[in-house]
Protein backbone atom coordinates (compact mmCIF):
# COMPACT_ATOMS: atom_id res chain seq x y z
CA UNK A 1 0.00 0.00 0.00
CA UNK A 2 1.50 3.64 -0.81
CA UNK A 3 -0.13 6.80 0.68
CA UNK A 4 -1.19 7.63 -3.08
CA UNK A 5 -3.58 4.60 -2.76
CA UNK A 6 -4.88 6.16 0.91
CA UNK A 7 -6.78 9.23 -1.30
CA UNK A 8 -4.68 11.89 -0.58
CA UNK A 9 -4.23 14.81 -2.56
CA UNK A 10 -0.84 14.74 -5.16
CA UNK A 11 0.20 18.03 -3.30
CA UNK A 12 0.39 15.96 -0.30
CA UNK A 13 1.88 12.87 -1.78
CA UNK A 14 4.33 14.62 -3.05
CA UNK A 15 5.24 16.19 0.52
CA UNK A 16 5.18 13.28 2.05
CA UNK A 17 7.62 11.04 -0.70
CA UNK A 18 9.96 14.13 -0.69
CA UNK A 19 10.92 13.15 2.85
CA UNK A 20 11.55 9.35 1.92
CA UNK A 21 8.10 8.04 2.67
CA UNK A 22 6.64 5.05 0.74
CA UNK A 23 4.50 3.20 2.38
CA UNK A 24 1.65 4.34 5.64
CA UNK A 25 2.38 2.53 8.58
CA UNK A 26 -0.61 0.75 10.17
CA UNK A 27 -2.26 3.51 12.45
CA UNK A 28 -1.93 5.41 8.94
CA UNK A 29 -3.22 3.32 6.81
CA UNK A 30 -6.77 2.69 9.50
CA UNK A 31 -7.02 6.69 10.22
CA UNK A 32 -6.57 7.99 7.39
CA UNK A 33 -9.52 6.85 5.19
CA UNK A 34 -11.34 7.18 8.39
CA UNK A 35 -10.45 10.58 8.61
CA UNK A 36 -11.25 11.69 5.08
CA UNK A 37 -14.56 10.15 5.20
CA UNK A 38 -15.80 12.43 7.64
CA UNK A 39 -16.74 11.09 10.80
CA UNK A 40 -15.34 11.11 14.30
CA UNK A 41 -12.61 8.58 15.14
CA UNK A 42 -11.32 7.28 18.33
CA UNK A 43 -7.63 5.88 17.65
CA UNK A 44 -5.47 4.16 20.03
CA UNK A 45 -1.66 3.71 19.04
CA UNK A 46 0.80 2.97 20.84
CA UNK A 47 4.63 4.78 20.46
CA UNK A 48 6.56 4.84 17.76
CA UNK A 49 3.73 4.43 15.25
CA UNK A 50 3.53 7.18 12.82
CA UNK A 51 0.24 8.65 14.35
CA UNK A 52 0.81 12.38 14.25
CA UNK A 53 0.52 12.13 10.28
CA UNK A 54 -2.61 9.65 10.96
CA UNK A 55 -4.82 12.77 11.41
CA UNK A 56 -2.64 15.62 9.42
CA UNK A 57 -2.34 14.37 6.26
CA UNK A 58 -6.22 13.73 6.00
CA UNK A 59 -7.17 17.10 7.53
CA UNK A 60 -4.86 18.68 4.96
CA UNK A 61 -6.34 17.24 2.26
CA UNK A 62 -9.67 17.88 3.61
CA UNK A 63 -8.96 21.60 4.30
CA UNK A 64 -6.74 22.11 0.76
CA UNK A 65 -9.76 20.34 -1.86
CA UNK A 66 -12.92 21.26 -0.49
CA UNK A 67 -14.85 24.65 -2.03
CA UNK A 68 -14.71 26.00 1.25
CA UNK A 69 -11.13 25.80 1.32
CA UNK A 70 -11.08 27.48 -2.02
CA UNK A 71 -13.58 30.71 -1.12
CA UNK A 72 -11.19 31.55 1.86
CA UNK A 73 -8.25 31.26 -0.02
CA UNK A 74 -9.36 33.81 -2.67
CA UNK A 75 -11.09 36.12 0.05
CA UNK A 76 -8.91 39.37 0.89
CA UNK A 77 -9.81 39.32 4.50
CA UNK A 78 -8.34 37.08 7.07
CA UNK A 79 -8.79 32.85 7.01
CA UNK A 80 -10.78 31.86 9.40
CA UNK A 81 -9.73 28.83 11.66
CA UNK A 82 -11.03 25.42 10.66
CA UNK A 83 -8.70 22.48 12.02
CA UNK A 84 -8.03 22.64 15.71
CA UNK A 85 -5.38 20.20 17.41
CA UNK A 86 -5.20 20.30 21.53
CA UNK A 87 -2.06 18.70 22.75
CA UNK A 88 -0.86 18.57 26.38
CA UNK A 89 2.44 20.03 25.97
CA UNK A 90 4.50 22.37 24.20
CA UNK A 91 7.06 20.36 22.83
CA UNK A 92 4.47 18.48 21.24
CA UNK A 93 2.44 21.44 20.14
CA UNK A 94 5.78 22.24 18.12
CA UNK A 95 6.06 19.67 16.81
CA UNK A 96 2.66 18.59 15.57
CA UNK A 97 2.48 22.34 13.87
CA UNK A 98 6.35 21.41 12.06
CA UNK A 99 4.41 17.83 10.66
CA UNK A 100 1.01 20.40 9.62
CA UNK A 101 3.95 23.01 8.06
CA UNK A 102 6.02 19.67 6.49
CA UNK A 103 3.66 18.08 4.83
CA UNK A 104 1.53 20.90 3.62
CA UNK A 105 3.91 22.62 1.62
CA UNK A 106 2.39 22.56 -1.63
CA UNK A 107 -1.40 22.71 -0.75
CA UNK A 108 -1.71 26.63 0.04
CA UNK A 109 -2.89 26.31 3.79
CA UNK A 110 -1.06 27.98 6.27
CA UNK A 111 -0.75 26.67 10.50
CA UNK A 112 0.31 28.58 13.99
CA UNK A 113 1.24 27.29 16.99
CA UNK A 114 0.90 29.01 20.53
CA UNK A 115 1.62 27.88 23.63
CA UNK A 116 2.36 29.67 27.43
CA UNK A 117 5.88 29.92 28.05
CA UNK A 118 7.07 32.36 24.95
CA UNK A 119 5.70 35.98 25.09
CA UNK A 120 1.84 36.18 23.49
CA UNK A 121 1.67 39.35 21.38
CA UNK A 122 3.59 37.80 18.16
CA UNK A 123 1.11 34.89 18.26
CA UNK A 124 -1.93 37.67 18.20
CA UNK A 125 -0.48 38.54 15.32
CA UNK A 126 -0.20 35.69 13.71
CA UNK A 127 -3.65 34.73 14.27
CA UNK A 128 -4.93 38.04 12.99
CA UNK A 129 -3.39 37.43 9.54
CA UNK A 130 -5.37 34.36 9.77
CA UNK A 131 -4.74 30.53 10.46
CA UNK A 132 -6.46 27.46 8.63
CA UNK A 133 -4.68 25.31 11.18
CA UNK A 134 -3.84 26.27 14.79
CA UNK A 135 -2.31 23.81 17.26
CA UNK A 136 -2.57 24.67 20.78
CA UNK A 137 -1.83 23.58 24.58
CA UNK A 138 -5.37 24.36 26.34
CA UNK A 139 -4.14 26.97 28.79
CA UNK A 140 -2.61 29.75 26.36
CA UNK A 141 -5.69 29.23 23.80
CA UNK A 142 -8.16 29.91 26.54
CA UNK A 143 -5.91 32.87 27.48
CA UNK A 144 -6.21 34.02 23.86
CA UNK A 145 -9.72 33.24 24.21
CA UNK A 146 -10.27 35.40 26.98
CA UNK A 147 -9.02 38.26 25.25
CA UNK A 148 -10.77 37.88 22.29
CA UNK A 149 -7.37 37.07 19.98
CA UNK A 150 -8.69 33.86 18.90
CA UNK A 151 -12.20 33.09 16.65
CA UNK A 152 -13.00 29.32 17.28
CA UNK A 153 -16.47 30.02 15.72
CA UNK A 154 -15.57 28.38 12.02
CA UNK A 155 -13.76 24.96 13.44
CA UNK A 156 -14.45 22.37 11.28
CA UNK A 157 -12.10 19.82 12.67
CA UNK A 158 -11.15 19.12 16.41
CA UNK A 159 -8.53 16.80 17.11
CA UNK A 160 -7.57 15.85 21.06
CA UNK A 161 -4.16 14.62 20.68
CA UNK A 162 -2.19 12.76 23.36
CA UNK A 163 -5.71 12.80 24.99
CA UNK A 164 -4.56 10.65 27.58
CA UNK A 165 -1.78 12.67 29.12
CA UNK A 166 -3.72 15.54 28.71
CA UNK A 167 -6.37 14.13 31.37
CA UNK A 168 -3.32 12.93 33.61
CA UNK A 169 -2.33 16.77 33.26
CA UNK A 170 -5.57 17.87 34.80
CA UNK A 171 -6.58 19.51 31.69
CA UNK A 172 -9.90 17.97 31.28
CA UNK A 173 -11.65 21.54 33.04
CA UNK A 174 -9.49 23.26 29.88
CA UNK A 175 -10.69 20.60 27.58
CA UNK A 176 -14.64 20.97 28.57
CA UNK A 177 -14.02 25.26 28.02
CA UNK A 178 -12.89 25.00 24.86
CA UNK A 179 -15.74 22.82 23.45
CA UNK A 180 -17.94 25.33 24.95
CA UNK A 181 -16.47 27.69 22.19
CA UNK A 182 -16.94 25.67 19.44
CA UNK A 183 -19.79 25.27 16.83
CA UNK A 184 -21.85 22.00 17.87
CA UNK A 185 -21.73 20.75 14.08
CA UNK A 186 -17.76 19.43 13.91
CA UNK A 187 -15.31 16.34 13.17
CA UNK A 188 -13.68 15.41 16.16
CA UNK A 189 -11.02 13.02 16.66
CA UNK A 190 -9.16 11.65 19.75
CA UNK A 191 -6.07 10.24 19.36
CA UNK A 192 -4.83 8.38 22.89
CA UNK A 193 -1.89 6.16 23.41
CA UNK A 194 -4.19 3.92 26.15
CA UNK A 195 -7.94 3.44 26.56
CA UNK A 196 -8.26 4.00 30.05
CA UNK A 197 -12.04 4.37 31.23
CA UNK A 198 -11.30 8.05 31.73
CA UNK A 199 -10.86 7.82 27.65
CA UNK A 200 -13.79 5.78 26.98
CA UNK A 201 -15.88 8.60 29.22
CA UNK A 202 -14.22 11.71 27.37
CA UNK A 203 -14.83 9.74 23.81
CA UNK A 204 -18.57 8.86 24.95
CA UNK A 205 -19.77 12.35 25.83
CA UNK A 206 -17.40 13.98 23.07
CA UNK A 207 -17.32 11.42 20.05
CA UNK A 208 -20.51 10.89 17.61
CA UNK A 209 -20.90 7.43 16.49
CA UNK A 210 -16.82 7.13 16.09
CA UNK A 211 -14.79 4.59 14.01
CA UNK A 212 -12.34 3.24 16.55
CA UNK A 213 -8.79 2.06 15.89
CA UNK A 214 -6.46 0.25 17.68
CA UNK A 215 -3.39 -0.25 16.26
CA UNK A 216 -1.41 -2.13 19.19
CA UNK A 217 -1.61 -4.15 22.58
CA UNK A 218 -3.07 -1.68 24.78
CA UNK A 219 -0.44 -0.97 27.04
CA UNK A 220 2.23 -3.02 25.44
CA UNK A 221 5.90 -2.27 25.46
CA UNK A 222 7.16 -2.67 21.70
CA UNK A 223 9.40 -5.92 21.01
CA UNK A 224 12.22 -4.21 19.21
CA UNK A 225 13.37 -2.94 22.98
CA UNK A 226 15.75 -4.35 24.80
CA UNK A 227 14.97 -4.38 28.67
CA UNK A 228 16.98 -5.29 31.36
CA UNK A 229 16.50 -4.28 35.17
CA UNK A 230 20.20 -3.23 37.21
CA UNK A 231 19.83 -3.56 41.01
CA UNK A 232 21.80 -1.16 42.90
CA UNK A 233 21.79 0.94 45.88
CA UNK A 234 20.11 4.02 46.27
CA UNK A 235 23.15 5.75 46.79
CA UNK A 236 25.03 4.10 43.94
CA UNK A 237 22.73 4.74 41.05
CA UNK A 238 24.40 7.90 40.06
CA UNK A 239 28.37 6.28 40.02
CA UNK A 240 26.31 3.44 38.13
CA UNK A 241 24.58 5.42 35.37
CA UNK A 242 28.50 7.43 34.89
CA UNK A 243 30.06 3.72 34.72
CA UNK A 244 27.24 2.25 31.95
CA UNK A 245 27.64 5.65 29.61
CA UNK A 246 31.36 5.36 30.29
CA UNK A 247 32.00 1.66 29.35
CA UNK A 248 29.66 1.46 26.81
CA UNK A 249 30.63 4.59 24.79
CA UNK A 250 27.06 5.63 25.22
CA UNK A 251 26.78 8.72 22.92
CA UNK A 252 23.24 9.75 22.89
CA UNK A 253 21.39 9.07 26.31
CA UNK A 254 17.84 10.28 27.59
CA UNK A 255 17.45 9.80 31.46
CA UNK A 256 14.28 9.75 32.97
CA UNK A 257 14.06 10.98 36.79
CA UNK A 258 11.08 11.35 39.06
CA UNK A 259 11.38 15.02 40.22
CA UNK A 260 12.91 18.32 38.91
CA UNK A 261 15.35 18.78 41.69
CA UNK A 262 16.49 14.88 40.90
CA UNK A 263 16.97 16.28 37.29
CA UNK A 264 19.63 19.39 37.93
CA UNK A 265 21.28 16.90 40.43
CA UNK A 266 22.07 14.11 38.41
CA UNK A 267 23.27 16.40 35.33
CA UNK A 268 25.47 18.35 37.88
CA UNK A 269 26.95 15.10 39.19
CA UNK A 270 27.16 13.76 35.72
CA UNK A 271 29.16 17.05 34.41
CA UNK A 272 31.52 16.23 37.14
CA UNK A 273 32.03 12.77 35.81
CA UNK A 274 33.12 14.76 32.74
CA UNK A 275 30.05 13.68 30.95
CA UNK A 276 27.94 16.30 29.41
CA UNK A 277 24.44 16.98 30.22
CA UNK A 278 21.37 19.14 30.29
CA UNK A 279 18.11 18.50 32.04
CA UNK A 280 14.35 19.94 30.91
CA UNK A 281 11.69 20.56 32.98
CA UNK A 282 8.61 22.61 33.73
CA UNK A 283 10.92 25.29 36.02
CA UNK A 284 13.07 25.08 32.79
CA UNK A 285 12.48 28.30 30.71
CA UNK A 286 11.00 27.56 27.30
CA UNK A 287 14.24 28.56 25.31
CA UNK A 288 16.56 26.67 28.00
CA UNK A 289 14.26 23.54 27.07
CA UNK A 290 14.30 24.11 23.57
CA UNK A 291 18.05 24.35 23.30
CA UNK A 292 18.66 21.42 25.38
CA UNK A 293 16.36 19.27 22.91
CA UNK A 294 17.76 20.77 19.95
CA UNK A 295 21.52 19.74 21.32
CA UNK A 296 20.26 16.19 21.95
CA UNK A 297 18.72 15.76 18.99
CA UNK A 298 21.64 16.97 16.88
CA UNK A 299 24.59 14.72 18.65
CA UNK A 300 26.15 17.49 20.99
CA UNK A 301 24.53 16.62 23.83
CA UNK A 302 25.37 13.14 25.71
CA UNK A 303 22.88 12.88 28.16
CA UNK A 304 19.51 14.86 28.60
CA UNK A 305 17.53 14.83 32.08
CA UNK A 306 13.78 14.77 31.95
CA UNK A 307 11.07 14.30 33.84
CA UNK A 308 8.06 12.15 31.87
CA UNK A 309 6.07 15.22 30.80
CA UNK A 310 8.74 17.45 30.06
CA UNK A 311 10.21 14.48 27.14
CA UNK A 312 6.85 14.26 26.08
CA UNK A 313 7.55 15.48 21.81
CA UNK A 314 11.00 14.16 21.84
CA UNK A 315 11.39 12.74 18.26
CA UNK A 316 15.13 11.54 17.59
CA UNK A 317 16.46 9.08 14.68
CA UNK A 318 17.73 6.46 16.27
CA UNK A 319 17.96 6.76 20.03
CA UNK A 320 19.80 3.84 21.24
CA UNK A 321 18.81 3.81 24.85
CA UNK A 322 16.69 5.65 27.34
CA UNK A 323 17.44 4.68 31.21
CA UNK A 324 14.81 4.66 34.11
CA UNK A 325 17.51 6.54 36.62
CA UNK A 326 14.31 6.09 38.95
CA UNK A 327 11.22 4.28 37.98
CA UNK A 328 8.29 5.85 37.25
CA UNK A 329 5.41 6.27 39.99
CA UNK A 330 3.00 5.26 37.99
CA UNK A 331 3.16 1.60 35.54
CA UNK A 332 2.02 2.78 32.24
CA UNK A 333 4.19 5.83 32.18
CA UNK A 334 7.16 2.78 32.30
CA UNK A 335 6.16 1.92 28.46
CA UNK A 336 5.44 5.65 27.49
CA UNK A 337 9.31 6.34 28.53
CA UNK A 338 10.89 3.01 26.99
CA UNK A 339 9.20 4.20 23.86
CA UNK A 340 11.50 7.11 23.24
CA UNK A 341 13.74 4.47 21.47
CA UNK A 342 12.90 1.45 19.68
CA UNK A 343 10.55 3.10 16.98
CA UNK A 344 8.63 1.97 14.20
CA UNK A 345 11.13 -1.54 13.89
CA UNK A 346 14.61 0.39 14.64
CA UNK A 347 16.12 -1.42 18.07
CA UNK A 348 16.43 0.38 21.43
CA UNK A 349 17.74 -0.63 24.62
CA UNK A 350 15.66 0.54 27.81
CA UNK A 351 17.57 0.07 31.12
CA UNK A 352 16.06 0.48 34.61
CA UNK A 353 18.14 1.23 38.15
CA UNK A 354 16.35 -0.37 40.67
CA UNK A 355 16.90 0.01 44.17
CA UNK A 356 15.25 -1.65 47.30
CA UNK A 357 12.43 1.47 47.52
CA UNK A 358 11.19 0.46 43.75
CA UNK A 359 11.08 -3.04 44.24
CA UNK A 360 7.10 -2.79 44.47
CA UNK A 361 7.24 -0.02 41.49
CA UNK A 362 9.08 -3.06 39.66
CA UNK A 363 6.07 -6.09 40.84
CA UNK A 364 3.30 -2.97 39.35
CA UNK A 365 5.21 -2.58 35.74
CA UNK A 366 5.77 -6.37 35.58
CA UNK A 367 2.23 -7.26 35.82
CA UNK A 368 1.54 -4.18 33.61
CA UNK A 369 3.46 -5.73 30.55
CA UNK A 370 2.84 -9.19 31.50
CA UNK A 371 6.32 -10.40 31.79
CA UNK A 372 9.44 -10.33 34.18
CA UNK A 373 12.46 -7.90 32.90
CA UNK A 374 15.62 -9.72 33.20
CA UNK A 375 17.95 -8.65 36.25
CA UNK A 376 21.57 -7.83 35.66
CA UNK A 377 23.88 -7.18 38.70
CA UNK A 378 27.21 -5.37 37.59
CA UNK A 379 30.37 -6.11 38.86
CA UNK A 380 31.46 -3.52 41.54
CA UNK A 381 27.97 -2.52 42.07
CA UNK A 382 26.03 -5.03 44.00
CA UNK A 383 23.63 -4.12 45.98
CA UNK A 384 23.06 -4.64 49.88
CA UNK A 385 20.58 -7.80 50.19
CA UNK A 386 19.69 -6.44 53.86
CA UNK A 387 18.84 -3.07 52.88
CA UNK A 388 15.57 -1.96 54.02
CA UNK A 389 13.20 -0.01 51.59
CA UNK A 390 12.53 3.87 52.47
CA UNK A 391 9.53 5.63 51.61
CA UNK A 392 10.12 7.02 47.67
CA UNK A 393 9.42 11.23 48.13
CA UNK A 394 7.41 11.67 45.49
CA UNK A 395 7.60 15.20 46.05
CA UNK A 396 8.57 18.18 48.99
CA UNK A 397 7.40 17.29 52.03
CA UNK A 398 5.24 14.42 50.40
CA UNK A 399 6.35 11.21 50.67
CA UNK A 400 4.78 7.86 49.73
CA UNK A 401 5.07 4.82 48.10
CA UNK A 402 3.56 3.70 44.41
CA UNK A 403 0.05 2.23 44.08
CA UNK A 404 -0.76 -0.08 41.89
CA UNK A 405 -1.91 1.75 39.08
CA UNK A 406 -2.65 4.96 40.84
CA UNK A 407 -1.42 8.29 42.10
CA UNK A 408 0.94 7.83 44.61
CA UNK A 409 1.16 10.06 47.41
CA UNK A 410 -2.35 11.40 47.08
CA UNK A 411 -1.53 13.78 44.34
CA UNK A 412 -0.08 14.40 40.58
CA UNK A 413 2.30 17.39 41.25
CA UNK A 414 5.65 15.83 40.81
CA UNK A 415 8.45 17.07 38.34
CA UNK A 416 6.59 18.44 35.37
CA UNK A 417 6.91 20.68 32.58
CA UNK A 418 4.79 20.75 29.34
CA UNK A 419 6.12 19.91 26.90
CA UNK A 420 11.91 9.71 19.47
CA UNK A 421 13.51 8.77 16.65
CA UNK A 422 11.82 8.74 13.76
CA UNK A 423 11.25 5.81 11.45
CA UNK A 424 10.92 5.78 7.69
CA UNK A 425 7.33 6.68 8.24
CA UNK A 426 5.65 10.31 8.74
CA UNK A 427 4.62 11.23 12.06
CA UNK A 428 5.58 14.81 13.10
CA UNK A 429 8.58 16.66 14.14
CA UNK A 430 10.44 18.57 17.10
CA UNK A 431 9.42 21.26 18.97
CA UNK A 432 12.75 22.47 19.77
CA UNK A 433 15.23 22.28 15.98
CA UNK A 434 11.65 20.45 14.28
CA UNK A 435 12.40 18.33 11.89
CA UNK A 436 9.99 15.64 10.96
CA UNK A 437 8.06 12.26 12.33
CA UNK A 438 6.09 10.79 14.99
CA UNK A 439 4.62 12.35 18.25
CA UNK A 440 4.30 9.22 20.69
CA UNK A 441 3.28 8.95 24.57
CA UNK A 442 4.74 10.16 27.44
CA UNK A 443 4.33 10.33 31.25
CA UNK A 444 1.99 11.68 33.94
CA UNK A 445 1.80 14.61 37.22
CA UNK A 446 -0.17 17.80 36.88
CA UNK A 447 1.78 20.84 36.20
CA UNK A 448 0.83 24.39 36.58
CA UNK A 449 -0.48 25.80 33.87
CA UNK A 450 0.73 25.97 30.28
CA UNK A 451 0.93 30.09 29.94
Amino acid sequence: MSFSTLGLSDAIVRAVTEQGYTAPTPIQSQAIPAVLNGGDLLAGAQTGTGKTAGFTLPILHRLSTDAVGAAQRNKTTPRAIRALVLTPTRELAAQVEESVRLYGKYTNLNSAVIFGGVGINPQIKLLKHGVDILVATPGRLLDHAAQGTVDLSKIEILILDEADRMLDMGFIHDIRKVLALLPAKRQNLLFSATFSDEIKALADRLLDNPQSIEVARRNSTVEVIAQKIHPVDRDKKHPMLSHLIKENNWHQVLVFTRTKHGANKLVEQLGKDGIGAMAIHGNKSQSARTKALAEFKDGSLQVLVATDIAARGIDIDQLPHVVNYDLPNVPEDYVHRIGRTGRAGATGEAVSLVCVDEHQMLKDIEKLIKQTLPRHVIPGFEPDLNAKPQPIQLRSGAPGHANRGGRPGGGRGHGNGNGGNKPRTPGSSTGAAPKRNAPRPQSAARPSRDR
